[in-house]
């Protein structure tokens, strides 16, 4: 037998049918309107600051670090043992070539070459005898008073003191050559080291201790740097085409505003470093200046070719998302679209891309907060936009 229904239950059962049978709200006179097109409509336009797409020549240049190295550089030390007599060269002079810098004692030379060419006076004394004595022999066989063997003897008397006094000669150049080491000149033109003698000391001949000074050529000089092995096809197409520029950058801790200086390539080295994937490479720059030092370590830029008319934007402009590049543009409505572009090159602040026009305005500051049809308030570009401000803008705008 079922059980009736108790009366709270039917009370509940009569309020919810009530208020099921109520009069309906009237839906707007434009018809039912889409929740999504109503949130888009009463978007605020965002504040962004955009710059427009030009075009320019592009460098497209490799920064290397390298080495000052001078094109000539001579160690000078003594090619006799002996006494120096006369130190005329200073720390850090600039010599010629040719000038005297050191003068040893040569007072054992000079006897040496004083007793060579005394001997060969001798020698060609006893010559101009056996030259006569040689002609009378001749003469007298010529009237058959000797026999031809006396002319003979006379002959070979006579070929003997040739050869002694060309002998003789030979011993007075070698005693001038020795007398000359005892004379030491700037073999090269250039500024001079540390002299590391003074007068009184001993030097020794050929000796492989420290030399007595180091001459260095100055103006013009060379850096040596090495490029990995990918830039070696571009490196040799830009040096057969021509003159290769380069530019070497103010080393750290010069003065602020310290330009570089612009030299040219002139060797590219015969092999590939297999150990390390790089080849060597040597500029050379002008030095009038003394700015560019023996030793010194430097940042090398080098310029492969220039790229005309590329079509150019801020790196900062640039969202990443995986292998895509994208750009929020600002269309003529003042709303965002989002393009994706081919980026080709990229240097320093600067990116060379495909798939803008010029005149374009792409967004640079705000880009993090935008979407697609988002309307865009313009502002103007910051004068200055800081390095690390612009940084934190890219990544943002690639999150």
């Amino acid at each position: 037998m079922r059980q009736p229904f108790s009366l709270p239950f039917l009370g509940l059962v009569a309020a919810v049918c009530l208020s099921g049978c109520g009069p309906r709200e009237s839906a707007p006179a434009g018809g039912a309107a889409s929740p999504g097109g109503a949130a888009s409509a009463a978007l605020p336009p965002q504040s962004v600051s955009v710059l427009e797409v030009k075009t320019a020549d592009v460098p497209v240049t490799v920064e290397a670090s390298g080495t000052v190295t001078p094109l000539q550089s001579v160690d000078l030390r003594a090619q006799t043992t002996s006494t120096v007599a006369q130190v005329l060269v200073k720390d850090g002079q600039f010599v010629k070539k040719g000038e005297l810098l050191f003068r040893f004692d040569d007072r054992a030379d000079r006897a040496s070459l004083d007793k060579a060419r005394a001997q060969l006076a001798r020698d060609r004394a006893s010559l101009a005898d056996l030259d006569r004595q040689l002609k009378r022999a001749l003469e007298l066989r010529a009237q058959n008073f000797i026999a031809q063997s006396a002319v003979d003897t006379a002959q070979a008397a006579y070929d003997a003191g040739v050869a002694l006094v060309k002998s003789d000669e030979a011993a007075v150049q070698a005693a001038q050559v020795t007398l000359s080491y005892n004379e030491l000149r700037a073999p090269i033109s250039g500024r001079a080291g540390i002299v590391s003698v003074f007068p009184g000391s001993l030097v020794q001949a050929n000796a492989t201790a420290t030399p007595l000074v180091n001459i260095a050529q100055m103006d013009p000089i060379s850096i040596a740097f090495t490029l990995p092995e990918t830039q070696l096809g571009a490196l040799l197409s830009a040096t057969q085409a021509g003159r290769l520029e380069a530019e070497a950058l103010p080393p750290p801790g010069a003065p602020r505003g310290a330009a570089s200086i612009r030299g040219q390539v002139t060797v590219v080295d015969n092999l590939v470093d297999s150990a390390t994937g790089t080849i060597k490479v040597k500029a050379q720059f002008d030095n009038q200046a003394q700015t560019l030092w023996p030793g010194q370590y430097l940042r090398v830029r080098v310029t492969l070719r220039t790229v005309k008319g590329a079509v150019v934007v801020p790196q900062a402009a640039l969202i990443l998302r995986g292998n895509e590049r994208l750009v929020y543009v600002a269309q003529a409505d003042n709303t965002a679209r989002l393009l994706p572009v081919q980026l080709r090159f990229a240097q320093g602040e600067q990116a060379i891309v495909e798939g803008l026009e010029p005149g374009m305005r792409v967004v640079m500051d705000g880009k993090q907060n935008l979407r697609p049809g988002t309307p865009l308030k313009i502002l103007p570009m910051p004068s200055a936009r800081p390095a690390s401000a612009a940084s934190a803008a890219a990544s943002g705008a690639a999150r």
